[in-house]
């Protein structure tokens, strides 16, 4: 069975029936000739965006000159209310002090360190998931969450505070669109980005929660006792250059895109993998032969070979971030088209992972394809889930720990099944989601 995909758009339509489609929904908007082609030009009043699928523009874009391809500003401005200027947003010295400040809190010996909070992160998720229909893309997001306070604050998500920033965020996810008014409108810096009232009440909730959490951690800094987590980690490092660490609201706003970086995505992710799963019984069942062997210790993830195949496939197939955009700075080339600066350049790990003249059978599920060279090939010319180059998400190690300890866990002690009258539709909001949700229909092993 090949796994859903968006049905693409009509080749030809109008720009103002393609702006009303893409705020719907980014991926049912675009031609099906992306999946084959390199490059593709799209012209509106105020500016020109190329989607880049030619391996060779992405190493360039993100591997060899990514200073001259910042960040696009259009893209970011929408998620300003709730991450500020975080790490996600920025761009040139401020962007480089951040991540001089975040990257050691996620070097490799941290992953060691953050597995005792995932493995019980996985086991409360075994705990909590019933049986029968169950809609998996909540479960996975409370899961995710569980994951996000644990390692982060040491604080479960039954914690009030923790509680409340997961219900509040499910109301941020509803509100914010994908793309501001600014994304497609050449606005000043002066005039309002028209952000809706809901997701601007949304976005300060959060960030009120999360300014209590991060005052208590710096009390608890202060005094000697606070936890060796990874809030503790980020707001004692100083910046080797400056020798200044984050301010309150510098560390809010960081705070604020690990919990969106890191929980929405994963989310998305597991959500994904089970269905994946519940639609391939036999990929399952290894699933579960190989998790039948999982002991709390760090050197258990190393037997977990097929389901972190299992976990990579998916993220090929329903990528957590359908598209980037960066801008360039300077006169560009690509592939004999003059592009001038200011040009929006499309990376699109959605169109990559699935394209025609990169992958074998690109629209299977197929784990396996991970395990031979004609696999590993392709997802060097054709993979991103945690973009690449020095804006690499510094997580990456992390998302991976988590979901294949997680897709274990919940593999090992229940069995998942489709309903074939619900088959979830990808649509892209904040993350690649399901449009209705995810039902599947779980039975204890």
């Amino acid at each position: 069975m090949t796994p859903p995909k968006p049905e693409p758009r009509a080749e030809r339509v109008s720009l103002w029936a393609y702006l009303r489609l893409f705020r719907r929904d980014i991926l049912s908007a675009q031609p099906a000739r992306l999946y084959r082609a390199w490059m593709a030009e799209f012209r509106t009043p105020f500016f020109r965006s190329y989607l880049c699928n030619d391996p060779a523009l992405v190493r360039r874009v993100l591997d060899e000159r990514p200073a001259d391809f910042p960040k696009s500003g259009r893209v970011t401005e929408g998620l300003r209310p709730l991450l500020g200027r975080s790490v996600f947003v920025t761009n040139g010295e401020e962007w480089l002090r951040q991540r001089r400040i975040i990257d050691p809190a996620f070097e490799g010996g941290r992953l060691k360190e953050a597995f005792p909070a995932i493995w019980a992160a996985s086991e409360a998720a075994v705990a909590r998931l019933g049986e029968g229909e169950v809609e998996v893309e909540l479960a996975a997001s409370h899961a995710a969450a569980d994951v996000i306070f644990r390692t982060l604050f040491s604080i479960p998500i039954e914690d009030r505070v923790a509680q409340a920033v997961f219900h509040e965020f499910r109301a941020y996810q509803r509100s914010a669109p994908i793309l501001n008014l600014a994304a497609f409108l050449p606005l000043p810096r002066w005039f309002p980005r028209l952000h809706r009232r809901a997701t601007i009440r949304s976005a300060r909730v959060i960030r009120g929660l999360i300014t209590g959490l991060t005052a208590d951690r710096a009390r608890a800094i202060a005094l000697g006792s606070a936890p060796e987590d990874l809030a503790t980690k980020i707001m004692t490092t100083p910046d080797p250059v400056t020798g200044a660490a984050f301010g309150t609201e510098e560390m809010v706003d960081q705070v604020a895109i690990f919990f969106l970086a890191g929980h929405e995505t994963s989310a998305s992710a597991l959500a994904w993998a089970l269905y994946l799963l519940a639609t391939n019984p036999a990929a399952q069942d290894r699933v579960a032969a190989e998790a039948a062997g999982l002991e709390p210790v760090f050197g258990t993830v190393g037997g977990l070979r097929f389901t972190r195949d299992v976990f990579r496939e998916t993220l090929r197939l329903y990528p957590p971030v359908p598209m980037m955009v960066r801008e360039n700075l300077v006169e560009e080339e690509f592939r004999g088209r003059r592009v001038r600066p200011g040009g929006q350049v499309v990376l699109s790990p959605w169109h990559l992972h699935r394209h025609e003249r990169i992958w074998e059978r690109p629209d299977e599920f197929d784990p396996d394809r991970w395990a031979n060279d004609a696999g590993r090939e392709a997802s060097r010319e054709g993979y991103l889930p945690f973009s690449r180059g020095p804006r690499v998400c510094p997580g990456a190690g992390f998302a991976m720990l988590e979901g294949t300890l997680m897709l274990a866990h919940l593999v090992r002690a229940f069995r998942f099944e489709a309903l074939p009258d619900r088959v979830p539709v990808p649509v892209a909001h904040l993350t690649v989601r399901a449009k209705d949700g995810i039902w599947l229909r779980v039975t204890r092993r």
